[in-house]
């Protein structure tokens, strides 16, 4: 049997030994049922942790071999290529086996929960699970999902659309994210965002590692830019799957008491295989990834290759064989039953909010109050990284980055935090008028400030660049999203602002309201319309990143002002509104300070109606300063011309109108005066 056949032997047996073990220490291995009480049987109950694992795997090398073929391998064309061509198939033969797996996965969670043996399954037993569970839907838009990926990826040509693949491969584990635990924690939102965080950061990390073992089984030369570029992306992964894995953990674990549970068993051997896997990590940024350089610089093909990607291979095989037990405790981790109580809830109203109701609004509880939602979090979170990351990429290059616009961006962030998660953000999900100031400062605030922050030009001016002449880099895919077919139109100055104003009657004056207010994840998909939303508007008025379609200030400062008035006409009908918006939703809150729901709403028309003058103010401050320094530029390059030609133009000019005063045509000479077919025309300034 060849090395890499026992490698993978090897795995497969030690991954499901740890999943045997794991679900008989976590308490989720199947029991007899009592005399009397109808039962799947024991095949049911350890085929779905098996192919689960199985799904999971299928899954993980999808994603891998597609961000191998996307950015793991140096190409020189647009077109991939070579050992592309191959990631790009093999990722389809993965997305097949995956969605097929997830469909044998919806059958066996169907006779589960049913509680009826496999081959008593139907149609309408299916169908009764597809219809009536989370999970059901779940496993079949995550199996549509897979199949997608599976035939997209025979069609697929080009580095750019392999990328975007990836996108939809990795929107794949959406629905897991979407149920299970993560659906029945008490800080629901929190929980799936982290989940799928968590989700994302190791198919990213676990998927990238098997392409590379792959690229260094195939023998390829490409191994060691690829195995460069991978460790950037595994540092990311490692802080994302950390901090997301304690937070998840949080959600379900109660308090210090439950932590010698059997289900924080299963965590804290899930802590020391990540623990293991960031010093492997460790080792292969400090070892592996040195010598694969060192070989990389030798012009021929000789033993010190050899060493190089045997040490690699050897490393890489002994963490992914921990990745694969590491998956399997997180698949008993599934199945185990948490410390949280089944009944979480005291109220209806609490089982909406999904905790507990907030006290009385007060004005330090609207300043400092906090509430876990995670989609605040995340983009907050996520936004920080990854500016300062790019900061300090420009510092150690020497580059200046002005102050006032890290300044603005940060701003930017903490008005993101108070509208989601500060105490904006707690009181927005029961009180009207509070949602509508978040609203605001979503829309109207915050992407102000983040766009004067200037995102685009950092992430231009940081972004790894090619490897080699022509090569496809994440920097010439920014571009080339900036200069594509799809950033044109929604950057043109109409649909921005139809998004923009559009989206308030669309959702307002729309059942489409009370139905996010009533979802967790619809609330968190709302707060992030509203954000991208504003920002999109005010990218294409203020301008400070670069864009395919560039106005001058005074056409945004037009556009600003025709856009205005419908907002404040959306504030002027909502305060005339004789009806409550999502008057079942609040009622059904039962709140004691909020007895009052029209007057509420008024409150908060009026809110948006003031609140409206706030942008106009600061872009036409950012618009005079634009104007300003575009003036001030113009001027200097004009003295930059004159005193390389030593006033000529002026001389010129100042002949022209002399000729005019005695009379003479324009094109009449003077003594004195040299002849300038330029004389005529007057210089700019």
């Amino acid at each position: 049997m060849a090395a890499p056949a026992r490698w993978a032997l090897g795995a497969f047996l030690a991954t499901f030994a740890t999943l045997y073990v794991a679900m008989v220490v976590g308490g989720a291995a199947p029991e007899p049922p009592a005399p009397g009480i109808p039962d799947p049987g024991s095949f049911v109950g350890w085929s779905i942790p098996v192919v689960k694992v199985l799904g999971d795997l299928a899954g993980l090398a999808t994603a891998g071999f597609l961000v191998t073929a996307a950015f793991l391998l140096p190409s020189s064309a647009h077109d991939v290529q070579g050992l592309s061509a191959r990631a790009l198939r093999r990722a389809s033969a993965a997305a097949f086996v995956w969605a097929g797996v997830t469909l044998v996965l919806f059958a066996l969670n169907a006779a589960d929960l049913l509680l009826i043996p496999v081959d008593q399954l139907s149609w309408s037993v299916l169908t009764q699970f597809f219809d009536g569970t989370e999970l059901g839907w779940a496993l079949v838009a995550q199996a549509v999902i897979a199949l997608l990926v599976a035939v997209l990826a025979r069609r697929t040509f080009s580095v750019r659309a392999a990328a975007l693949l990836l996108g939809l491969a990795l929107g794949g584990f959406v629905p897991q994210a979407l149920s299970g635990h993560s659906a029945g924690s008490g800080s629901h939102d929190l929980a799936v965002v982290s989940l799928l965080l968590h989700l994302v950061g190791a198919a990213l990390w676990v998927g990238g590692l098997a392409g590379l073992a792959w690229i260094a089984v195939r023998g390829s030369r490409r191994l060691p830019a690829g195995v460069a570029r991978f460790s950037t992306l595994a540092l990311w992964c490692v802080a994302i799957i950390g901090v997301s894995g304690v937070v998840n953990a949080a959600t379900r674990i109660q308090g210090l008491g439950d932590l010698d549970s059997q289900y924080a068993m299963l965590v804290w051997a899930k802590v020391t295989a990540f623990a293991v896997l960031a010093a492997f990590g460790l080792v292969h940024r400090r070892r592996t990834v040195v010598a694969l350089e060192q070989a990389d610089g030798l012009e021929d093909e000789g033993p010190a290759h050899g060493r190089a990607r045997f040490l690699f291979l050897r490393v890489a095989a002994v963490e992914l064989i921990v990745m694969g037990m590491t998956v399997a405790v997180a698949v008993a981790l599934s199945r185990t039953p948490t410390p949280r109580p089944a009944d979480l809830y005291q109220s209806p109203a609490e089982a909406i909010l999904g905790g507990a109701i907030p006290p009385e609004p007060t004005l330090w509880r609207l300043v400092w109050g906090f509430t876990p939602n995670g989609v605040g979090l995340a983009v907050v979170g996520l936004g920080l990284a990854l500016y300062v990351a790019g900061l300090r990429v420009m510092r150690r290059r020497g580059d200046h980055w002005p102050v006032g616009r890290t300044l603005a961006w940060m701003a930017g962030l903490v008005m993101v935090a108070w509208a989601t998660f500060g105490g904006l953000g707690v009181y927005s999900h029961v009180l009207f008028s509070a949602h509508m100031v978040s609203h605001m400062v979503l829309s109207m605030v915050a992407p102000i400030l983040l766009v004067l922050g200037a995102p685009v030009t950092l992430a231009l001016r940081t972004l790894p660049g090619p490897r080699q002449k022509g090569d496809v880099s994440p920097r010439a895919m920014l571009v080339s999203l900036l200069h594509s077919r799809f950033v044109k139109v929604v950057t043109f100055p109409l649909f921005a602002a139809v998004v923009f104003v559009g989206s308030l009657y669309g959702l307002y004056f729309t059942p489409l309201f009370e139905m996010a207010m009533e979802s967790h994840i619809g609330h968190g998909l709302m707060e992030l319309h509203f954000l991208a939303a504003g920002s999109l508007f005010y990218y294409v008025i203020i301008g400070v990143d670069p864009s395919p379609r560039r106005l001058a200030p005074l056409w945004r400062f037009v556009i600003l002002l025709v856009t205005i008035p419908f907002h404040a006409f959306f504030s002027i009908a909502l305060m005339a509104m004789t009806t409550v918006i999502a008057g079942d939703y609040y009622l059904s809150l039962g709140l004691p300070y909020a007895s009052d729901l029209l007057a509420d709403q008024y409150l908060g028309g009026g809110i948006a109606w003031a609140m409206g003058e706030v942008p106009l103010v600061l872009v036409m401050g950012a618009l005079f300063v634009q104007w300003f320094r575009s003036d001030s530029r113009e001027a200097a390059r004009l003295d930059r011309s004159a005193s390389k030609n030593e006033d000529a133009d002026l001389a010129a000019y100042n002949a022209y109108l002399a000729r005019l005063a005695e009379g003479r045509p324009p094109g009449a000479e003077t003594t004195g005066a040299r002849t300038d077919p330029k004389a005529d025309r007057a210089p700019e300034r």
